[in-house]
């Protein structure tokens, strides 16, 4: 498809909308939890899980979709994992019991990984060069823009009428973006399908992790991503208390700081090529460990700045260690991006589990501080990698340039 086209436009729309539907349904629990904690008496891990279990089981079925999709298609399995994850999210609004939550908000999280998936290869199949570029940057604004508003509106709907009426308010409008999704995504025209290839495709994988500039990326994505997560959950905890008290839409309202995340990826990627992938990484892990100290404070104007701090440092820093990735793949760059985001997922569903050992020791001071050590981890990782591109790139023209 070529830029401009009406059938470029109408792919565009429909893959920017099953953006924005995936991210709201993936993301709407956040501002709901403290409520999870009064209605079935839980722990803050406990209510946490409702979040964390989803994006863990996106990162498993990310390994999946993609060797499937290679000999069935994209579409359909984009079609029928999105009819699987909507579904299950209006099923959700009409459960008493937690477990029951739980394991509807695995499924979700089985299902919705099909459009992250395998949208980027739709779209790098059917797109042409320039059509592809500006269609992917409208896709991830979409997934931003999804993440942020399902935590504003589910905020704002439970406040009125319930956490209930969250799932289900914000189920049924993903129901009409789902149909819409449907009939705007025109049919693969450039797909060809293969045989199922498990093997080629594990020792890809394989050979990606025995990579350690690679590893060493992946592994920083998924552990800024740790304690990303972990640490908003639990500090939705923090401000539903005293002396804050925060209402459940003004819980979902703090989401409004993922604006900067936005800004803080679009930055990255203008500074990369000046500085280097590494130094961005280490300028972003910086900023954001500035904004999670900043918590500290608690005065509620000074934890909103590092809020801001927070998202703009973490999408700084993945933006770099994905690009660090994508670039440092010498074959199989579609593995080892999958790898990327299996890292990436993995980390973000398994935060919550780190750092509330941190809450139950030292409530938020024990956050801040369970974060910490993770940030000199990835610091002393990314010194790694900046030793790395130091010996490999040379400046040109104050740009960074290969040898």
């Amino acid at each position: 498809m070529n830029y401009g086209t009406g059938e470029y436009w109408r792919a565009t729309a429909a893959l920017s909308l099953g953006s924005f539907l995936v991210f709201a349904i993936v993301y709407l629990t956040q501002p709901l939890l403290p409520l999870f904690v009064v209605e079935f008496g839980l722990s803050e891990f406990m209510s946490s899980l409702s979040l964390s279990v989803v994006v863990f089981c996106i990162s498993v079925a990310l390994l999946i979709y993609g060797p499937v999709s290679d000999a069935v298609g994209r579409k359909p399995i984009m079609v029928w994992c999105m009819a699987g994850g909507v579904v299950s999210t209006v099923l959700t609004a009409y459960v008493s019991d937690y477990s029951v939550l739980l394991i509807l908000r695995a499924v979700q999280g089985l299902f919705l990984a099909g459009l992250p998936a395998l949208a980027m290869a739709y779209m790098s199949e059917e797109f042409s060069p320039k059509a592809l570029s500006v269609s992917m940057g409208l896709y991830i604004a979409a997934n931003s823009l999804g993440g942020m508003s399902g935590r504003i509106l589910s905020g704002v709907i439970a406040e009125h009428w319930g956490w209930r009426s969250s799932f289900a308010m914000i189920g049924f409008l993903s129901v009409a973006l789902f149909v819409a999704f449907v009939f705007l995504l025109p049919r693969s025209r450039n797909f060809k399908p293969s045989p199922l290839q498990w093997r080629s495709a594990a020792l890809a994988m394989i050979n990606h992790l025995k990579n350690p500039t690679l590893s060493i990326g992946m592994l920083i994505g998924g552990l800024h991503f740790f304690v990303f997560i972990g640490s908003f959950n639990y500090l939705t905890f923090l401000l539903s208390e005293e002396p804050f008290h925060l209402s459940p839409s003004q819980l979902g309202m703090l989401f409004l700081a993922y604006a900067a995340g936005s800004l803080g990826s679009a930055v990255s990627g203008r500074l990369s090529d000046r500085w280097g992938k590494s130094r961005c990484m280490m300028a972003g892990i910086l900023i954001f460990a500035s904004g999670l100290l900043l918590t500290l404070v608690g005065w509620l104007p000074v934890i909103l700045i590092g809020l801001v701090l927070q998202c703009f440092g973490f999408f700084f820093s993945h933006s770099a260690s994905a690009s660090w990735v994508n670039s440092r793949a010498a074959f199989a760059k579609a593995s080892a991006a999958s790898l990327y985001l299996f890292f990436y997922y993995l980390g973000g569903g398994l935060g919550s589990f780190y750092l509330g050992w941190f809450w139950h020791l030292n409530r938020w001071p024990g956050v801040v501080g369970g974060g910490m050590l993770v940030f000199i981890l990835t610091f002393f990782l990314t010194r790694k990698l900046y030793a790395e591109e130091s010996r490999s790139l040379v400046r040109v023209n104050g740009m960074i340039t290969t040898k």
